[in-house]
């Protein structure tokens, strides 16, 4: 194109103005002769552009330049700065959307909503397990897919700490292929002391059902009981984690293989003690199916006569037995002070020996909540005083065996 004698040259409005594409409102960008300025007429071929503080154009020429080495320097980043970012793509080009997870850890193993009930009288910790939530697949918090078909058959296992694992771990059913489970389903631990709230914690792990092959780990959370009130839920909604690790120098005498309640009342119209095996819970597994055929043993010593020992009927395949029954042992309300009950929990098996769950002895030689019961039957005649107690695995002395 060429120009005659004093006319201007012009520039098309396609070449001064470009046009946002983008959904909404049309916005005018920066014209794009800013970005490649035309260089004005009588300016030295050696002349280059360069960029002011200001953030404006300008242009030098080759004398020598008063700015100092670091000033300069300076001023080739800003250089460097703004004709990368007319270069670089936009960060739409550059990331383009895909479905899938996000990047970060703590939200890809899933969300759970659950809530928490300590009831203080009963002695019970409810633990109600609604679902797991799945949002959009773009921003996928909600469970792992683990099978084939992109799914999972989920449920929910739980866990108190410190304790030994097959002792007191409850689980939910077990939801068939979906990524969104409402299990919407109540597990109680029963036998939680005020003790428990303050030092103990509820491990809530969610994992795949696989039938061919051993059960997968999708995420879990930990609760450290210390946070509930006593009667008053909580709710949660929180991110599964990686499995963490379970600490293995845990002294072993800690390790519970249960919990038994038991009801003792001095009846002054009988004259004698009548004791009340009322359940257990979460006692020890001991058989290969991961259940017990629970059965209590009591004897009230010392026992010159060998007459003393009761026994409760069995209980098949379970952890959480109930018994609710009652013995009665004729004593003088003194002699009570000069004698120990022994409580022992059995695994009744066929054909071999029984296997020892766990034991309590309460009496005067007893210490903490197992005296402290002995002495308010003691205190207060005719009434039922009810407690849970926590089981060792320490024989008492003079019960060898069955």
């Amino acid at each position: 194109m060429t120009l005659r004698k004093g006319e201007k040259m012009t520039i098309s409005i396609q070449e001064h103005m470009a046009i946002d594409v983008c959904p909404g409102p049309i916005q005018p960008i920066k014209q794009i002769s800013d970005y490649f300025p035309r260089f004005p007429r009588g300016l030295p071929p050696t002349a280059a552009p360069a960029i002011s503080r200001t953030g404006s154009l300008h242009f030098s020429t080759s004398q020598p330049s008063s700015l100092t080495p670091s000033e300069t320097q300076r001023e080739d980043e800003d250089i460097d700065r703004v004709f990368g970012a007319m270069a670089a793509p936009s960060k739409k080009e550059e990331e383009p959307e895909v479905e899938g997870y996000d990047s970060d850890d703590s939200t890809t193993l899933g969300t759970l909503d659950f809530s928490l009930l300590y009831d203080q009288e009963n002695n019970a910790l409810h633990c109600t397990i609604n679902k797991a939530k799945v949002p959009k697949p773009r921003y996928r918090k909600g469970l792992k897919p683990m099978d084939h078909n992109g799914l999972a058959d989920p449920y929910v296992k739980l866990h108190l700490l410190p304790g030994a694992s097959k002792a007191n771990k409850l689980r939910t059913k077990t939801l068939r292929n979906t990524l969104n489970p409402a299990w919407n389903e109540t597990l109680t631990y029963y036998g939680i002391t005020d003790e428990d709230m303050v030092r103990k914690t509820l491990r809530i792990s969610v994992c795949d059902e696989d039938k061919f092959r051993h059960n997968e780990f999708i995420g879990e959370t930990r609760i450290p009981l210390k946070k509930l009130k006593p009667n008053q839920t909580k709710n949660f909604n929180i991110c599964l984690e990686k499995q963490l690790p379970i600490d293995k120098t845990e002294d072993k005498s800690l390790e519970e293989r249960g919990r038994i309640m038991i009801s003792l009342k001095y009846s002054s119209q009988k004259a004698g003690l009548l004791i009340g095996i009322v359940r257990c819970a979460h006692l020890a597994a001991m058989d290969a199916n991961g259940f017990s055929d629970p059965y209590v043993k009591t004897y009230l010593k010392p026992d010159v006569d060998k007459k003393s020992k009761h026994k409760t009927a069995v209980k098949k395949k379970t952890l959480n037995p109930e018994f609710n029954e009652e013995f009665f042992y004729e004593i003088k309300h003194c002699d009570l002070t000069k004698k120990t009950l022994e409580v022992t929990v059995w695994d009744y098996d066929i054909g071999k020996s029984n296997d020892f769950i766990g034991g309590v002895t309460l009496g005067i030689n007893a210490k903490g909540e197992r005296l402290k019961h002995w002495f308010d039957c003691l205190k207060n005649k005719d009434k039922k005083i009810e407690r849970w107690h926590t089981l060792t695995n320490e024989l008492p002395g003079s019960v060898l065996s069955d």
